[in-house]
């Protein structure tokens, strides 16, 4: 039971921050450089060897269903023109994965979006990875934490250090640091969902990465809606905390919050400048610019 084999990746949310380009287009599938989203989490699921993937969506979602699908007549059309580096790229994306889908009829909530899939993880743990979040690694992010929870056997939460002023953006873990490791695996006692700075319990917040036990599952029914009138995970974390040890983990990696415009285009940039086709190019073109005064 302890094997996790199946990740979720919540997907129904609405992309307000990123309005009018979201009216019409999932924000999952916003390109990063040359890749939706969406794509890298995907990739670091499989990359850690995690073999059935669910995707959470809402209304307006079918153009994530159809990137992650074969499509015969783009194949067709690539091969007889003889791009054969553009094909193999294309069938990667539907060759590489198993995916199954779900829907989250209302937004109610990443909470809710997880128990939406709970008849498809059915009695094991699993993981959740946020889209928004994409993290660059050695060793996947959520591979990380496999092999903390193969360890423990218990929940774990990824975690980063922030300042002080951000703490209000987040689920914020107060806890302490086990011994043996190295100061990046913490028990939490409780964490508190977006606090005033004043009131965070430490610099310590949650992202966008969860190994669970399937005991999240009840516990998320035994929770009430939070801010927003949705179900908020943090709140179901909590209530599993009263049966359950929870682990939080500060990961080996760099994050960026590619949910919000400014960590959207940092990434973009930072992306760009390490891919071995358009690097050179671009950095030459950024250190032309004159940004004096500006």
């Amino acid at each position: 039971m302890s094997r996790i084999r199946k990740a979720i990746f919540p997907a129904a949310g609405l992309g307000t921050r990123f309005l009018p380009a979201t009216k019409a287009q999932p924000k999952e599938m916003l390109p990063l450089v040359d890749k939706p989203i969406i794509q890298y989490a995907v990739e670091e699921a499989t990359q850690a060897g995690l073999e059935n993937l669910i995707i959470v969506t809402g209304r307006g979602k079918n153009a994530i269903e159809d990137h992650f699908d074969v499509s015969f007549e783009l194949e067709h059309i690539l091969h007889e023109r003889g791009k054969d580096e553009l094909l193999k790229l294309v069938r990667a994306v539907s060759d590489t994965v198993k995916i199954a889908y779900v829907r989250q009829k209302e937004a109610l909530g990443l909470g809710h979006a997880i128990l939406v899939a709970r008849d498809l993880v059915g009695d094991e743990p699993f993981a959740v990875l946020l889209g928004d979040d994409v993290i660059e690694s050695e060793v996947p992010c959520i591979g990380q934490m496999m092999a903390i929870h193969k360890r423990y056997k218990v929940s774990v939460v990824a975690i980063m250090e922030v300042p002080p002023q951000d703490a209000p953006r987040y689920g914020i873990i107060k806890g302490h640091a086990l011994s043996g490791g190295n100061n990046r695996i913490f028990e939490v006692e409780d964490m508190v969902e977006k606090p005033e700075r004043e009131k965070a319990p430490s610099n310590l917040a949650i992202i966008g990465r969860y190994i669970l036990t399937p005991a999240i599952f009840d516990a998320l029914d035994e929770t009430s809606k939070g801010s927003g009138g949705e179900i908020q995970l943090t709140d179901g974390l909590r209530q599993l905390l009263r049966h359950e040890r929870i682990l939080a983990y500060r990961f080996q990696g760099k994050r960026y919050d590619a949910g919000e415009k400014l960590g959207f285009l940092q990434a973009t940039v930072e992306f760009a400048l390490k891919n071995e086709e358009l690097g050179p190019a671009f950095r030459a073109y950024l250190k032309s610019l004159n940004l004096q005064g500006k």
